[in-house]
Formats: structure tokens, C-alpha cells, sequence
């Protein structure tokens, strides 16, 4: 679920060179997160923006704390059925393999994601099935405390016994350990209690934009330290610009690299076609810190990003690496337990 509503467009303005456009349809581009508003009657159709964009794999929120989880459920059973009937296009990934092989293939990866834990109705049982049917990576909480932790946005008690069975059951089934939308307390608890590399999967630096949903650069050390990774996100309302440009995401990265390294830095773009509505659940988007209009940075912007990063120094192997590399070694490190999940 996205953390904007009402977005604005943001047009590219740059000259994309040849390399640039070579590079971009070389790599393997990972969105670690996309926020449209998940629902069983969502259009996938507009999922030809991130093809067209030569987005290779993309991790699709099914469900999220606002929602029970029959609701996400639902979910998953129209997205699983709308893939399954478009093969020659998409792949449903089992394991890092398959992204690889959708790659080749000239097809695009797709795995879910659930945002919090509300929807396994405290049934930690629950997870082997969402696994099964595709999530492959979990956040504990949106925003808002839970059964499981403290939200970013809520006053974070940490993360609770169920909380650390649930870190527990992620790295035993294989599924990746998400911080985003967490607390301070609750992250760094998490990234203890993790046996496995952790991810902020669309987190921004605190260093660019001082936004509750962004991170603070100790956040971002403990999670590059523990193997993991911070996905720089393209919400305009987390980069401090209504526009969401391409040298607001640009200098994110920046941010990022220059804080935890090229090794520990990816994208989760969270772009959204539908935006949801804030007055649903003001709690977990407070009128304080969304309001107004913001856009969201699109695929499409994709090439100008690349365009820019050449010029701002990044060599082919370092774009390589924040597109895509760096999340396919935390996938695969997670995902390869497989006599776990069985």
C-alpha cells in the first residue's frame, strides 16, 4: 500500500543517451516494493508501465495492516490467477532462480509482499500459507503498533514475543524480513533478532528528508552491517519534493551509498496508478505529515535516473548493483532455505 494519495505527475526532462539506455536494458532492475492499493478487483493491466520500463522483477503488496487477512487472501487468489493466465509475460517467483530465468526469458518476475502482520490474524502458521502463494517477503508493521512491533509513527514499545517468534518463522520458511514503516526500537530489534539479512525495502535517509517513515542513519548502518540492504524510495512526500524528480531519487542514492556503501543500497520505487485515501486510517498517516499534493517517482523516469547517475560518476557495475545485483544476494541468501518451507 502506497503512503500517498492524490499524486501529481512528474515529466522527465533529460537527454537519455545511448549507454544510458543500454545500461538500464542490460541490467537486472529490481523494485523491492509497489504500493498500489492492493484489492481483489485491482486493473494489473497498468503492470505493462514497469515492462515497458525494463523493470525485471517487482514485489507486489497483497495485503496490509488496515485490512483482515481474508482480504489479502483475496487478493493473492485474483494476482495469482491473473499471472498464471499471462505466461508468456510473467513469472511468479519460487526462488532467486527464477529471476535470473524470467530475465533471459524476457519475462518479468513477480512475488508479493505483505505489509504488516495483521494479516495472519496472530496465526504464525499463517505465514507458510502466504508463503505458498507467493509472499516472499514481510513487513511487520505499517505505521502502527501491532501484535508484532512498534510503528514508525506510533510510540514504539519494540518488538514483541510474537514479534520475535515471527522473525523466527521468516528465516526458517525463507521469506525476507522487511523494516519498512517500523519503529526505531522495533527495526533495531528486529535486525538482532534476524538470522538472515534484513531489508528496508522503500525507506528513505532522514540525511535527505526529515519524514517520520524515513530512517536514521544508525537504522541504516545496523541493517548493511547485518548483510541487508536499504531500498531508496520514490514517494515524493519522503524525498522532500511535490515533483518526485529524478534528481530528488538521485541524490537519495547519493545519500544512501555515501552512508552504508553501493553494496548495501537498492530501489523500492513504490509507484502507484491508485492512489488509496489517508482519511481511511488517520492514524497511520497522521494529517501533520501527509497532507497536500506529492507525486510519486514512476518507472518511466527510470532512463533519466540512469542518465543521471552516469553523470554523477556511477560506473555501470555500481548501477548494476543498486538496481538490482544487491537485491538478487539478500534474495538469495533468504529464498535458498527451501527444505524449510516444505
Amino acid at each position: 500500500m502506497s503512503d500517498i494519495s492524490d499524486p501529481i505527475v512528474s515529466d522527465a526532462l533529460t537527454v537519455i543517451s545511448p549507454e544510458a539506455e543500454r545500461i538500464l536494458g542490460d541490467a537486472l532492475v529490481w523494485d523491492g516494493h509497489g504500493g498500489f492499493t492492493s484489492k481483489p478487483d485491482q486493473d494489473l493491466n497498468e503492470l505493462d508501465r514497469w515492462e515497458r520500463s525494463k523493470v525485471d522483477f517487482l514485489s507486489i503488496n497483497v495485503g496490509f495492516d488496515i485490512h483482515p487477512w481474508e482480504f489479502a487472501v483475496r487478493t493473492i487468489a485474483t494476482y495469482r490467477r491473473w499471472i498464471a493466465d499471462r505466461p508468456e509475460r510473467f513469472v511468479l517467483v519460487e526462488t532467486a532462480a527464477c529471476v535470473r530465468r524470467a530475465k533471459a526469458e524476457g519475462k518479468m518476475a513477480i512475488a508479493f509482499d505483505l505489509e504488516g502482520a495483521v494479516p495472519l490474524g496472530d496465526q504464525l502458521s499463517m505465514l507458510t500459507l502466504y508463503r505458498r502463494l507467493g509472499v516472499r517477503q514481510m513487513h511487520f508493521v505499517y505505521n502502527v503498533n501491532n501484535s508484532a512491533g512498534g510503528g514508525c509513527q506510533d510510540d514504539d514499545t519494540g518488538l514483541t514475543p510474537y514479534g520475535h517468534d515471527l522473525v523466527r518463522e521468516c528465516n526458517r520458511l525463507g521469506v525476507i524480513v522487511d523494516l519498512s514503516h517500523t519503529g526505531y526500537r522495533t527495526t533495531m530489534d528486529m535486525i538482532a533478532a534476524s538470522s538472515q539479512p534484513v531489508i528496508f525495502s522503500h525507506s528513505n535517509p532522514k540525511a535527505h528528508t526529515d519524514h517520520p517513515r524515513n530512517i536514521t542513519l544508525d537504522q541504516m548502518r545496523a541493517c548493511a552491517a547485518a548483510g541487508g540492504l536499504v531500498g531508496v524510495t520514490g514517494v515524493g512526500r519522503f524525498l522532500g519534493d511535490p515533483l518526485a524528480t529524478s534528481e530528488s531519487f538521485v541524490r537519495a542514492i547519493d545519500i544512501a551509498v555515501e552512508s552504508i556503501g553501493i553494496a548495501a543500497v537498492g530501489m523500492g520505487i513504490d509507484y502507484t496508478w491508485a492512489p488509496g485515501s489517508y482519511a481511511r486510517s488517520p492514524a497511520s498517516w497522521p494529517a501533520e505529515h501527509y497532507t497536500g499534493k506529492f507525486a510519486y517517482m514512476s518507472p518511466e523516469q527510470l532512463p533519466e535516473i540512469t542518465e543521471l547517475l552516469l553523470r554523477r560518476g556511477y560506473t555501470e557495475s555500481d548501477i548494476q548493483a543498486v538496481y538490482g545485483e544487491n537485491y538478487l544476494r539478500v534474495a538469495t541468501q533468504v529464498w535458498g532455505a527451501e527444505q524449510a518451507a516444505s
